[in-house]
């Protein structure tokens, strides 16, 4: 099958099963590896295994090349800062490059392997990601004009460094199997338009949408929402992580050009099938436990990739797959109500009759 997923959850598999995946993938490079890691951490032992798979290509001739993100400005950590370290990554002997996250971040975290073999989605490639966090993963294989796409758009980033200048490679549909059609869309260059897009497909939705999102608040997704749920339209669940959600409707009460969204993010929580993660807080040294799966599934449609579908992820430089196929859409809406069922009911801070405070803009909400 040309599209794979490979889906996590929180304690559901071992850190050594992932990282041997992960290696399986790199393993079976011939010519090029290029990738682009939000947050690349390899110093445990499942980590090892990925780390010897990128020396082991290195040294049969494979062109490596790892872009990275470094430094995270924001006030509030949605999403959480990397742990890679720098001076570990530039210290391998494969051609890396940092990507400054000011003041928007290099999220991606995505491999093109021989320029024909993508494997994209929200995984991380830290131990935490792999054994404590939601993530999903997408792989298609053998599709040079995909493989094509996502190396452009590394190729943007790889020779100018610069996220503001990323993601603009045209949202063109791939033929990637019999019946199955993706899309592959790039920011910050198409964030306003995938956000758009998104919308216009949760609009359009006559028997389910099903949305996993560590924060839900790109303004488009937002009201076409409300407007489904108020309407009843078709079937509406997801889940979003409890933490970071309630960070984002406190910076929103303070924050007088976002306070508008606060009653609609209220009205999507309270009215629809929302569970929320009671992940644990952010801190440098903790555990990252987050609810971190970025999927929405509308009908037979699915989106999923590394963008939070929220207003920060469209100025990021982000990926997001959108994936036209009914067997896609029913393992990822299947995926996504059982990790609903882990988890309560999500419950927003009542922060609705806070006074905001139009001096406390907050750009990466």
């Amino acid at each position: 099958m040309a599209v794979e997923l490979l889906t996590l959850t929180d304690g559901g598999q071992a850190a050594s099963e992932v990282a041997g995946k992960i290696a399986t993938f790199l393993n079976e490079a011939h010519e090029s590896l290029d990738l682009a890691l939000y947050d690349v951490r390899l110093e445990s032992d499942a980590g090892a295994l990925v780390l010897a798979a990128l020396l082991a290509a290195h040294q049969r001739g494979v062109r490596v090349r790892l872009l990275f993100d470094v430094d995270h400005p924001g006030p509030v950590p949605v999403p959480p800062p990397p742990e890679t370290r720098p001076e570990a990554i530039e210290v391998l002997p494969v051609e890396t490059r940092g990507i400054a996250g000011i003041p928007d971040l290099m999220h991606h975290k995505l491999c093109v392997r021989d320029g024909r073999d993508v494997w994209t989605g929200s995984l991380n490639w830290t131990e935490d990601s792999w054994t404590r966090q939601e993530n999903v993963v997408v792989r298609v294989l053998d599709s040079t004009p995909l493989g094509f796409a996502y190396t452009l758009a590394f190729e943007e980033l790889w020779n100018d460094p610069v996220v503001a200048n990323a993601g603009k490679v045209e949202p063109r549909p791939v033929n990637v199997d019999d019946g199955i059609t993706v899309r592959p869309w790039f920011t910050p260059g198409h964030g306003d338009a995938l956000s758009h897009r998104v919308a216009k497909h949760i609009g359009r939705a006559r028997k389910r949408i099903r949305i996993a999102s560590p924060v839900l608040t790109a303004g488009p997704i937002l009201g076409t929402l409300v407007e489904v749920v108020k309407e009843g339209r078709c079937e509406v669940g997801g889940v979003l992580d409890d933490t970071q959600t309630d960070d984002v409707f406190r910076q929103w009460s303070r924050n007088g050009m976002s306070a508008w969204k606060i009653p609609l993010l209220h009205t999507i929580v309270e009215q629809a099938a929302f569970a929320g993660k009671p992940s644990t807080p952010w801190a440098p040294d903790g555990v990252q436990d987050f609810m971190h799966a970025k999927v929405v599934v509308c009908d037979h449609v699915s989106f999923v990739g590394s963008f939070n579908f929220s207003r920060s992820g469209e100025r990021n430089a982000e990926n997001v797959l959108e994936i036209h196929d009914p067997a896609t859409a029913d393992a990822l809406a299947g995926y996504v109500d059982g990790v609903r069922a882990r988890y309560p009911p999500a419950t927003p801070p009542d922060v609705r009759r806070q006074e905001p405070s139009a001096d406390a803009a907050n750009p990466r909400a």
